[in-house]
């Protein structure tokens, strides 16, 4: 069994949240997944994805006017912050009552041990806010929960484990507003320079994500330094 980790930081992935609608029924069990956790002495740091929403938005301002990649990127992060305000208002009672709409937002956190934060400025996706913030809460290891089970190679084979620089080469070096890769290259970097490990699974799969949680045997990918 590998080394249990107390501070959990879960990227979550907007394609699980409202991939056409907003998934209510999922939203449900995640809660009361998530509290029994809180309740075993875990802190969550929960980052939002923006999830078809922000396709959406992006989508009908293209039709409209000429965008910039800002501008879809600014369009996301709303997005993201919506979603982000959704989980907040749904952990009400349990949740700081701010969202962290920056990863180096000042906050007076000591009495929670649960966080949703959502995207921050044009450039990269909420990935890149969840290794800021993995980095700031002092942890190495984070979790992707989005709609994939493992990372793919070029022949569409699922990888159990790779380095930051294998997967690396596997995508893009420039970031793309509304990029579907399971971690984004801004993120990537950054998460092998400060030498953490990310774990890419399908967020859906709650008893899946219970054992990464306790350091169990799972499904998922492994990126790691």
């Amino acid at each position: 069994m590998a080394k249990i980790q107390k501070t959990i930081i879960i990227s979550l992935g907007g394609s699980i949240i409202i991939p056409d609608k907003i998934q209510t029924e999922f939203l449900k069990r995640f809660k009361e997944f998530i509290l029994k956790f809180i309740k075993q002495g875990y802190t969550f740091i929960i980052v939002t994805g923006g999830g078809n929403i922000c396709r959406e938005y992006q989508k009908a301002a293209a039709q409209i006017s000429q965008l910039t990649d800002e501008d879809k990127d600014w369009l996301g992060i709303h997005a993201t912050r919506l979603n982000a305000h959704l989980l907040r208002t749904i952990f009400k009672k349990e949740a700081y009552p701010v969202v962290l709409d920056s990863p180096h937002k000042e906050m007076n956190g000591a009495k929670f041990n649960l966080f949703i934060a959502s995207g921050w400025r044009p450039g990269w996706s909420t990935d890149y806010d969840a290794v800021l913030l993995a980095k700031r809460f002092k942890t190495n290891k984070l979790i992707n929960a989005s709609n994939i089970i493992h990372v793919y190679d070029e022949n569409k084979k699922s990888i159990k484990k790779i380095s930051w620089k294998n997967y690396r080469k596997l995508i893009s070096s420039k970031w793309q507003p509304g990029m579907n890769v399971p971690f984004d290259p801004i993120a990537a970097k950054a998460a092998q320079e400060f030498k953490m490990e990310v774990i890419v699974t399908k967020g859906t799969d709650l008893k899946n994500l219970a054992n990464i949680i306790q350091g169990k045997k799972f499904n998922g990918t492994i990126i790691h330094p």
